[in-house]
């Protein structure tokens, strides 16, 4: 069985989560990213696709935009746009598509427990990307977006966010 944890979580203040707030980061280019960003210093995408902060053509695994990553990071939470939980939780996330909602919990995963198909792979994820976004953990000690894990049907998981969104 997978082991799965609380932790504490980086979360913008309630009244800066719509300028916070972005799109995954492989949605979309550098150069829409920079264009969603721009004139919004509080964009996710300054970190999690920093060259949008270096002249549109820079190589977006160049070591210094891992840097920039960090440098945004580090900012992001000295001006107090990404603040630290207190206490340790396990949370609720909804993402809304096309008119229906899907809630999840996003937790702390343990990384052997992937790697020894404990948890399952839900789709095959090219090896750059894979690299890409390793590289972007290590270089922030943080893992800014999450990943979607799904689950089999559980009474008590489903009780507990309905219970947790219905307040």
């Amino acid at each position: 069985m997978a082991k799965v944890k609380p932790f504490k979580g980086l979360r913008p203040p309630r009244e800066m989560v719509t300028e916070v707030a972005s799109r995954p980061y492989d949605v979309l280019n550098s150069d829409e990213a920079r264009a969603e960003s721009e004139g919004n210093e509080k964009s996710l995408y300054h970190i999690i696709k920093p060259e949008i902060d270096f002249e549109p053509g820079t190589d977006e695994h160049d070591p210094k935009v891992y840097g920039k990553a960090l440098a945004n990071f580090e900012a992001f939470q000295r001006n107090g746009w990404l603040v630290q939980d207190n206490e340790e939780h396990y949370y609720i996330y909804a993402q809304t598509m096309n008119g229906r909602t899907q809630y999840g919990f996003v937790i702390a995963a343990n990384v052997d427990d992937y790697m020894q198909n404990r948890i399952k792979k839900h789709e095959l994820t090219r090896r750059d990307k894979e690299e890409d976004r390793m590289k972007h953990v290590r270089v922030n000690n943080a893992n800014i977006e999450p990943v979607f894990f799904a689950f089999p049907d559980n009474t008590e998981l489903e009780a507990i966010i309905k219970s947790v969104v219905s307040g």
